[in-house]
């Protein structure tokens, strides 16, 4: 059975997003000042931030199926910057971590303009026990704003096709005996042309160095 926190984790989210406002908007300011590339910034948050691993190539496609069961493909989110990690629901361990640390950094960019330049999407590897009821209260219990998340799926009839497309992005999923998935944490970043920008691997990244590098990225730099 998944890990599950309740309220008082998720306003102290809530607390940390409104507190660190200000801090995101001023070390954005001085970033930009010092950092004329995304380049520049990516090589300056490199310094500092020991879990970013730059990467510039495409991102892997995907068309996958939302929560109202309407396809989403990674061509529709062109335009805007995607966050995308793996997730199952029943993991017994980093999982829930995982999604309570994206819905940490949803929190710094919900409450800057970057609300609606920003998509957070969450794919399930276990499609054929994720149905749409099980993953919107997973996002409900762990955070998740609905205004600009998603938690997609391949559907009950491609059980293997998401863990496949993880391993696709560089991160392997791998069944035990026990039902449940051996791997790793890797946080994606994806700009608004499509293009896979960094993977933040692990739980101890900086949130405000991942928001730094999301703005970058709304805004253009190149």
């Amino acid at each position: 059975m998944a890990l599950k926190f309740g309220p008082l984790r998720f306003m102290s989210h809530l607390r940390l997003a409104a507190a660190g406002l200000a801090a995101v908007m001023v070390a954005a300011a001085a970033t930009t000042a010092a950092a004329h590339s995304l380049e520049a910034l990516e090589r300056e948050l490199g310094e500092r931030e020991f879990y970013l691993e730059v990467v510039h190539k495409p991102a892997p496609p995907f068309a996958l199926r939302g929560l109202d069961g309407r396809s989403v493909g990674l061509a529709d989110l062109r335009g805007k910057v995607v966050v995308l990690n793996f997730i199952y629901t029943s993991c017994p361990d980093v999982c829930p971590l995982h999604s309570e640390r994206i819905a940490e950094v949803q929190s710094m960019v919900n409450e800057t303009p970057m609300r609606d330049l920003v998509v957070f999407v969450s794919v399930t590897t276990d499609p054929a026990r994720d149905g749409a009821e099980v993953m919107r209260s997973y996002g409900a219990v762990h955070g998740l704003d609905p205004h600009n998340w998603l938690f997609l799926t391949s559907g009950s009839d491609a059980p293997a096709a998401t863990r496949e497309l993880a391993q696709r992005y560089g991160l392997k999923f791998t069944e035990t005996a026990d039902g449940y998935q051996m791997h790793g944490v890797v946080t994606h970043l994806i700009d608004k042309s499509g293009n896979l920008r960094a993977r933040y691997h692990g739980l101890k990244f900086d949130p405000l160095n991942f928001v730094l590098h999301v703005n970058a990225l709304t805004n253009d730099y190149h």
